[in-house]
């Protein structure tokens, strides 16, 4: 594999640190800023919102740049936005900046995608594609927790200028080991072309299946802390280990998933998510000892991360005229995944159908992801079936009768009726 891609994965790092170690770091933020927990709950969801906007706006307007400078400057972006949460002021300031600090989010994630694709042969696109989000794993067992002790220790200022100073090292990876290139000629009809490639209903069922699918994740992951206490009956203090647990499964997931999907694109998209439905349906077994909770959120993590690559390559083969924009959007799809699953399950809860409920709520979104993705699945062989051909002779050296005009079927221009 190219080692730029390294250099791909080392954003992805630092993205996926300053994404999560917010949750970490809330009781520090808020002590600090004399404000509630609950706001300072609105700190995440402006990074996501940041994350929803950014990713197919930025991806859209910059799709006629050479890729490594959109790279590079996406990441620019990203340091500005960490250093401002660093020095913020007050609490207004700081959700300011974490909106800032998400908008490269999507985008740089859509663009490597591409990037990464191009550096290596068909055979291995998927594959390449896990490699980038290797680093996005990798930060769920690493940098988050070693930023949230830092956040504890010096303080949480800290921590967003050291996530920015590891945003400086993936500025220098990607001038040094991404290659240049020019402006893609793909993209010259600009932003309308670039939005009409998106109006495939191909597109729109492939980033359905990546909102249900992650959706499921979401709805029970963003309560496994008390799941883990409440019904398992593990301390509070084990609880950042157990996650850490799910960060080696969502790695592991991650890496056989690119590897499966470079040889079974929908194969292994449907069977990450069939996993992912007996995983979240036996939670609640899983959840009444401490061992088999442990094997439960390793479990989790892998199921869901196996469908990562598929997904992304099969948004962008849907939308071929823009898979930057594509790619992007997909990254949106996966933020509105976390807040509608989380959603979701937070429903689940507040009806009193028990501590494990949202686990089973993520089950039936998982469902309705297979059900999206099989829909996906028919859409695709019904226009890939040749249309029957009408007022032919019946044998190909056969002449028409007298009086007949053969009317002409030629196959349908590619992209002419539909983007």
């Amino acid at each position: 594999m190219p080692l730029a891609l390294l250099a791909l994965a080392v954003g992805a790092f630092g993205i996926g640190t300053t994404e999560f170690v917010m949750m970490g770091l809330l009781p520090d933020v808020a002590d600090d800023l004399h404000i509630s927990i609950p706001a300072a709950g609105h700190l995440v969801s402006a990074y996501a919102l940041g994350v929803v906007i950014g990713a197919p706006l930025l991806a859209a307007v910059t799709a006629r740049m050479s890729r490594r400078t959109v790279l590079m400057a996406l990441m620019s972006l990203f340091v500005v936005g960490n250093a401002l949460s660093a020095l913020a002021p007050g609490n207004g300031s700081l959700l300011a900046a974490r909106f800032l600090s998400g908008l490269p989010h999507g985008a740089f994630f859509g663009v490597g995608a591409v990037v990464a694709t191009a550096m290596v042969p068909p055979e291995r696109k998927a594959r390449s594609v896990s490699l980038m989000f290797l680093g996005l794993t990798v930060a769920n067992i690493a940098g988050v927790p070693a930023a949230t002790l830092m956040g504890q220790h010096f303080g949480w200022r800290a921590t967003f200028l050291a996530v920015s100073v590891i945003g400086l090292a993936a500025i220098a990876s990607l001038a040094l080991l991404i290659p240049h290139d020019r402006e893609h000629a793909a993209s010259s009809a600009g932003l309308r072309g670039e939005l009409a490639a998106l109006t495939s209903l191909p597109v729109w069922l492939a980033l359905g299946t990546t909102v249900a699918g992650f959706g499921a994740l979401f709805a029970a992951y963003s309560y496994v802390t008390p799941m883990l206490t409440d019904a398992a009956g593990f301390a509070e203090t084990n609880v950042t280990l157990l996650l850490a647990l799910f960060g080696v499964g969502a790695t592991a997931g991650n890496l056989l998933g690119g590897r499966l999907a470079d040889h079974s694109l929908r194969g292994t998209l449907f069977g990450g998510l069939a996993s992912l439905v007996a995983v979240l349906a036996l939670f609640p077994l899983l959840m009444r000892a401490e061992a088999s909770a442990a094997l439960a959120v390793t479990l989790l993590g892998m199921a869901a991360f196996v469908t990562g690559s598929p997904l992304q390559l099969m948004v962008m083969e849907k939308a071929a005229a823009a898979p930057s924009l594509a790619s992007s959007a997909n990254q949106a799809a996966f933020n509105l995944a976390n807040a509608g699953g989380a959603w979701i399950g937070g429903l689940a809860l507040a009806a009193g159908f028990g501590t494990t409920s949202p686990a089973l709520a993520g089950a039936a979104l998982a469902v309705l992801g297979l059900g999206v993705a099989s829909v996906a699945q028919a859409v695709d062989r019904h226009r890939k079936t040749p249309p029957t051909p009408r007022n032919t002779p019946p044998s190909g050296r056969g002449t028409p009768p007298p009086g007949r005009v053969v009317t002409s079927h030629l196959p349908e221009e590619p992209g002419a009726l539909h983007p």
